[in-house]
């Protein structure tokens, strides 16, 4: 099983390579599901020598994307690449939550041919029915998929994601994430899943002023504890 961290900054970058992840999910905008990072931060985070997969997400508030959104995300892709991504993360829905197969196709084959592998990220946990959405992804040549089950912590979706890695049965990558913790983690692990995905950072809860919002920290103690519990159960 895979371990990928989920991070926003090149100390999350250094952390994943001294603590062994197997590749990271790099993002900005952590507080509201990710957004696409920058050019540089991307850049410098893959010359720390992790192997990195960038949200393609330039805007909040759901998964539902204009032709216009899709031109954006189609340039960012092609940053991603000439930055040093090895992937991108991304996941297109129509309004009625269903898979928006024009979008999808497009940006997995923009992704393909630049030679990056493709996450549809938790999209797919609003998606009305993953047993058809799973295997559309396959037909698509989606990589992997990150799932909650369907539920707000993955741990509360774990009969979900049991069902989906059965029925994958190793055609596509099924990853665990959201609210994975030392408590969780081994018993996520146990169902089967390719990859478990989960935050290193912590906010740092020094509010700037003006509305500037808060950095974030990475959380060595979090790490430790998840690892040490997968590798000493």
């Amino acid at each position: 099983m895979k371990i990928e961290f989920c991070i926003d900054s090149v100390d999350g970058a250094i952390a994943s390579k001294q603590f062994g992840a197997d590749r990271v999910e790099l993002c900005s905008a952590l507080n509201v599901g990710g957004l696409t990072p920058s050019f540089g931060l991307i850049k410098q985070c893959a010359e720390q020598g992790v192997e990195v997969h960038v949200m393609i997400r330039h805007s909040e508030g759901g998964f539902n994307y204009s032709k216009a959104d899709i031109l954006v995300m189609l340039q960012d892709i092609k940053m991603a690449k000439d930055a040093g991504a090895a992937g991108v993360v991304f996941g297109c829905l129509t309004p009625q939550n269903e898979l928006d197969f024009e979008s999808n196709i497009d940006l997995i084959e923009a992704a393909k041919s630049l030679g990056l592998a493709v996450t549809f990220h938790r999209a797919f946990d609003f998606v009305e029915n993953p047993k058809e959405a799973l295997i559309s992804l396959i037909n698509f040549g989606v990589d992997r998929i990150l799932t909650s089950g369907q539920h707000d912590k993955a741990i509360n979706g774990i009969e979900n994601i049991k069902a989906l890695v059965k029925q994958a049965n190793g055609a596509i990558e099924i990853m665990a994430g959201s609210c994975v913790n030392k408590t969780n983690a081994a018993q996520l692990a146990a169902t089967g899943i390719d990859a478990l995905h989960f935050t290193i950072h912590q906010t740092n809860n020094e509010q700037e002023n003006l509305g500037m919002g808060s950095k974030t920290v990475v959380d060595e103690e979090k790490i430790k504890g998840v690892l040490n519990l997968l590798i000493n159960g």
